[in-house]
């Protein structure tokens, strides 16, 4: 079972490397889900002395007041053999050996200055909490230090040791002190993975114990609370700690675990944890109120019951943390997939990377057009509704009445009227009525190229990896826009020729068709301007007018074929043609521009990703666990 807490010290520590604590993030944390054990007691109750025996080495700050200024996450890791050494994650390449090397210079140094720590894990516990809070300040912080002991003389462990409770905020702290301190032992203890380890000093009432209050408001049934009582040894004389040992003082769920501390006296003369754990053991078994219970007192008992527990609690927790890691591997793998792939480093990899970005908008660009995707419908409709509309708006007749038509067959003659027909009369009026469809021809080609604009703006919004890049995404923007204005004039031509044709070419057989006079042309013996009577003229504006129809019949299906194959269906071939010739001749700094994704996403992309690994190396490891047990 050793194994297990070893495993789960090994992820705490991977998730502490990574910042792995769920602070700005929406997803779940494997850090709080993983048990640990919080050391909780007020100022002076023996807190700093009970974690040095649990781990057998002299590494804590001491001092008046608070010491204690930022928690502390140390992790025990017992190790088959080897020099015992320490590493704090924030010098992660660095081993500290010198636990005790400086006893005899620390003890003089206390003599002299009795704040100074001489040995290398105690005084960097004080720098670096100095390098959070101040050197000269009083105030507290949030952010812990992770300290990692190995040592085959441990068990393995994870404690939280956190500042000491206090009543009153004393000179230099400042008024929020004592529920600052509150809050933050609180933020550690409420969560329903922490192992409560309440200090609490047998010299003094349990009643007013800071450790057993809090841990009651948080832990009302003591389902994860440990108590712990200190200084024994110092107890009036007449009294003991029997009955709170026995649990009939203050009933826990589990029993009461008694320590005796060394004095400051055994600590100024450098006392060892081997020779001060053998006086303690001496103590419970030569003293007749607590010999029947020296086989569950001592700090080396509560750290093997403490590994105990933690292995029954860990194993508990397995298919909880299964489950909590395969959600949050799926939900990190959607998250890094929005993300999008990383920069590649070389020209080519750049090159065939923003190619394939290009392809995936243009591939967006034609499900819009072909309808497998929304917004291709919108053109149907210009054809079917928009341009039949604008065409039946022209009012013809309004070229063909009785006025118009007179003045245009009149002042086709010129000086010589004609003989038997007014053909040119029939040509002005025919071009009059035609030239105004250029119109709604060119309403026609503009509406379908907004409406290609707006998909392309559709399209690049749906294209998830050009919103990495901003500079790629306005140049393949201004690319597809600028192919779209290209083959907008296209069209233009090609639709306004369709119509001039009409204009340029009549058809001679609808002319061909219509009633005639009996002479074919007129009676020649009537006076030449009875021609222009107004039934004469009515008649050639119907068949101007019929003329019109049928060539407008024909343009609202020529002119949709025109459109569709000058915008839309070139749109579809070669949108980026332009682009991609112009692509393959930049040089390697150029394509990098192209690439200039935000360091932001950047950086989230690299944390996505070893958090990926993470758990994903975790779940690998938690289900041999699992599996072996």
């Amino acid at each position: 079972m050793e194994s297990l807490i070893a495993l789960v010290n090994k992820i705490q520590r991977a998730c502490t490397a990574l910042g792995d604590h769920g602070e700005g993030s929406s997803l779940p944390t494997l850090w709080d889900s993983l048990p640990a054990i919080a050391v909780v007691g007020g100022q002076s109750s023996g807190k700093s002395s009970v974690l040095e025996s649990v781990v057998g080495k002299d590494f804590l700050p001491r001092g008046a007041g608070i010491v204690t200024r930022r928690p502390l996450v140390l992790q025990l890791h017992r190790i088959d053999e080897g020099k015992e050494y320490a590493e704090f994650m924030h010098l992660p390449k660095k081993k500290f050996t010198d636990f005790g090397i400086f006893l005899v210079l620390e003890e003089l140094m206390l003599l002299i200055f009795p704040e100074t720590a001489c040995t290398a894990v105690r005084q960097e516990i004080s720098d670096e909490t100095d390098r959070e809070t101040g050197r000269s300040s009083k105030v507290i912080s949030t952010v812990p230090i992770h300290l990692s002991i190995f040592s085959p003389n441990v068990v393995n462990l994870t404690l939280v040791d956190l500042p000491g409770l206090t009543k009153v905020a004393v000179d230099g702290q400042p008024e929020s002190i004592v529920q600052d301190i509150e809050n933050m032992v609180r933020s550690f203890i409420e969560k329903p993975n922490c192992i409560i380890l309440a200090i609490s000093p047998a010299n003094q009432d349990l009643a007013t114990s800071d450790a057993i209050k809090i841990s009651r408001e948080v832990d009302p049934k003591g389902d994860r609370t440990f108590g712990v009582l200190t200084k024994i040894d110092l107890m009036d004389q007449g009294t003991n700690a029997v009955d709170i040992l026995e649990g009939r003082g203050y009933k826990l769920r589990y029993p009461w675990v008694g320590v005796v501390n060394r004095s400051q006296a055994d600590i100024n003369k450098s006392v060892d944890m081997i020779a001060a754990r053998r006086r303690e053991r001496d103590y419970f078994q030569t003293s007749p109120e607590y010999r029947h219970l020296t086989d569950r007192m001592g700090s080396e008992y509560l750290g093997k019951m403490l590994s105990k527990h933690l292995e029954v609690v860990i194993k508990s927790r397995i298919p909880g943390l299964q489950s909590l890691i395969t959600k949050t591997i799926s939900e990190l793998e959607t998250e890094l997939s929005r993300l999008g792939k990383p920069v590649a480093a070389d020209a080519g990899g750049k090159l065939y990377m923003i190619m394939e970005i290009c392809r995936a908008f243009d591939q967006t660009f034609k499900e819009h057009l072909d309808g497998t995707r929304s917004g291709g419908e919108k053109i149907n409709s210009v054809f079917d509704i928009q341009f039949p509309a604008a065409i039946k708006r022209l009012q013809f007749d309004k070229h063909l009445s009785m006025d118009n038509v007179r003045k245009l067959i009149t002042e086709a003659d010129g000086y010589q009227p004609h003989l038997i027909a007014p053909e040119q009369g029939y040509r002005r009026l025919i071009e009059s009525c035609l030239v105004s469809i250029r119109g709604p021809a060119e309403a026609a080609v503009d509406a379908v190229h907004s409406i290609l604009k707006d998909l392309i703006h559709k399209s690049m919004g749906e294209t998830s990896e050009l919103k990495q890049y901003p500079t790629l995404r306005v140049e393949v923007s201004g690319a597809a826009v600028d192919s779209l204005d290209r083959m907008r004039e296209e069209s233009r031509k090609a639709t306004l020729l369709l119509v001039d044709m009409e204009s340029g070419y009549l058809t001679v057989e609808f002319f061909r068709k219509l009633p005639q006079d009996s002479e074919k042309g007129g009676n020649p013996t009537h006076s030449i301007f009875d021609r222009y009577n107004d039934a004469y003229l009515r008649r050639i504006g119907s068949n101007v007018l019929s003329y019109v129809n049928m060539v407008c019949a024909g343009l609202r299906n020529s002119i949709p074929k025109s459109i569709v194959y000058c915008q839309v269906r070139e749109a579809k071939r070669s949108l980026l043609d332009f682009f991609f010739t112009e692509l393959g001749q930049k040089e390697m700094s150029k394509l990098s521009k192209l690439l200039d994704e935000d360091p932001a996403v950047q950086q989230r992309r690299t944390s996505i990703a070893k958090r990926l690994e993470l758990y994903r190396s975790a779940q690998t490891d938690i289900e041999a666990v699992a599996w072996s047990k």
